[in-house]
């Protein structure tokens, strides 16, 4: 007797599945976020594949070895960003399943679809499909003349349907689809509705055998949770070749593209880009661009150097001290960690001298960029002395370095770069951790490089 689909329920802030209903997630933690909806019958194998009885005379799969197989068709298309290739490692994969996930409103659907027309006005005529089962064809055609002209290889299909869409791509043969956005797509292997965890993954499973079936790149475009995390089951990243992320402000008018998986390069590399009129423009020195405006004879602004994936970012971190009229002070931080300013604080106060906790105390890293590296602790410290005692560094001179709850300046990696960095942009002297000085080769170095062993020292060079 056929057993009839199970009843599920799921979170519709990160896709938990459960067997029954309950008042609070527990991997997000969000209350009466539990919906309910039918599971997927259990009709076919894995990845949608119909089940088959082994038999005895049945061709087995035969394994090859590694120099066997031919990789002369793993070849990349460019995207026509500097930017945009660089977070992927090179360019597009042929055959990878890209995700792409982002705040409403930063600027997904808008990037891609620049990254699209740049692809399909390649010279060697590539051809591109771009889906879009939110958007009707009048208002893709409104963005694409916003960001400029887009060729005739440029495709445009509104569905929502998946196998319908299979069946275009079949006949088209693009060499890259775009999906816009996966939560839209339904598929009638799932009897669940459009959005929920089973129809994300079963729409998902397609496309991934559609890309590797057909040697056609795929990107897909995801909604995120309030967490930041694309929504849906957690299983879709796994399943994904790469993952992307586009962070930024609405207010703000930088956009950073990161990477926090990918199968053909490295991960955490970024790509900067600046939000215009005509759509999303790539930054090719983000440093240049965050010191721009910056006040010369600021108190407590103090440059640093942060490595994001292998490119070395000049930022500068502000702090604000003033007394406290109240019981308990103040502390804010906006762009890094807000527990770790205040752990820094805390060794200030022990290591230093510096009484601080009567103060309130901001700590701002200008330009909205989010820093979490251990290697800015040394600039925040020294942008709280500086504020503290009202006194600052020159205005041409870098410091990074981790601080220790001893107070001691502990190294980081990427000390050729940082300062190499800090070098093109005509500093004159980087403050950096003493154990790192034999690895900068400072006697090759035109920039004034000054180790010190612990924050007293450091607080000491305040002018």
């Amino acid at each position: 007797m056929a057993r009839s689909a199970q009843t599920l329920y799921f979170c519709s802030e990160c896709g938990h599945e459960s067997s029954k209903w309950m008042g609070q997630c527990p991997a997000c933690k969000e209350w009466n976020t539990f919906t309910q909806a039918p599971s997927i019958p259990k009709k076919r194998g894995i990845g949608g594949a119909p089940q088959r009885q082994s038999t005895g005379g049945e061709k087995r799969c035969v394994p090859v070895s590694v120099s066997e197989i031919d990789t002369a068709d793993g070849e990349r298309f460019s995207t026509g960003f500097s930017e945009f290739n660089r977070v992927l490692g090179g360019g597009i994969v042929r055959g990878s399943l890209i995700l792409m996930g982002g705040d409403p409103g930063i600027g997904k659907s808008t990037l891609i679809l620049q990254v699209c027309a740049s692809i399909a006005s390649d010279s060697k005529s590539k051809n591109v499909l771009y889906i879009s089962g939110e958007e009707s064809l009048k208002q893709i055609k409104l963005r694409a003349d916003r960001i400029g002209k887009c060729p005739d290889s440029l495709k445009i299909l509104c569905e929502t349907d998946i196998d319908t869409i299979m069946d275009t791509v079949i006949s088209l043969k693009p060499d890259i689809i775009v999906i816009d956005s996966i939560q839209t797509m339904y598929s009638s292997g799932a009897d669940s509705a459009p959005g929920s965890p089973a129809q994300v993954r079963e729409c998902t499973m397609a496309l991934m055998r559609l890309a590797k079936e057909e040697s056609v790149s795929v990107i897909v475009i995801g909604h995120v949770t309030k967490e930041g995390v694309v929504a849906g089951p957690r299983l879709l990243e796994h399943m994904v070749d790469t993952v992307l992320y586009l962070e930024g402000e609405k207010n703000a008018s930088y956009r950073i593209l990161r990477g926090v998986k990918n199968r053909f390069g490295a991960t955490n590399e970024i790509g900067v880009f600046e939000m215009s009129g005509g759509g999303l423009a790539q930054v090719l020195n983000p440093s240049a661009h965050l010191l721009n405006g910056r006040a010369e004879d600021a108190k407590g602004s103090v440059i640093t150097c942060l490595m994001e994936g292998t490119r070395p970012i000049m930022m500068e971190v502000q702090a604000l001290v003033t007394r406290s009229d109240f019981g308990i002070p103040r502390r804010t931080a906006s762009g890094t960690d807000y527990n770790r300013v205040n752990l820094l604080m805390a060794v200030m106060e022990k290591r230093s001298g510096l009484r601080l906790s009567g103060f309130d105390a901001y700590v701002n890293i200008a330009g909205g960029m989010k820093a979490v590296e251990p290697a800015i602790d040394l600039a925040i410290v020294m942008a709280l002395a500086g504020s503290y005692k009202n006194k600052e560094l020159p205005a041409a001179t870098v410091c990074f370095g981790e601080v220790g709850l001893s107070g001691e300046v502990r190294g980081v990696t990427g000390i050729k770069e940082r300062i190499s960095e800090a070098e093109k942009l005509n500093f004159e002297a980087c403050i950096i951790p003493e154990v790192c000085l034999k690895e900068a080769d400072i006697n090759n170095k035109k920039i004034k490089i000054i180790g010190v062993k612990n924050i007293k020292e450091a607080i000491d060079m305040l002018g």
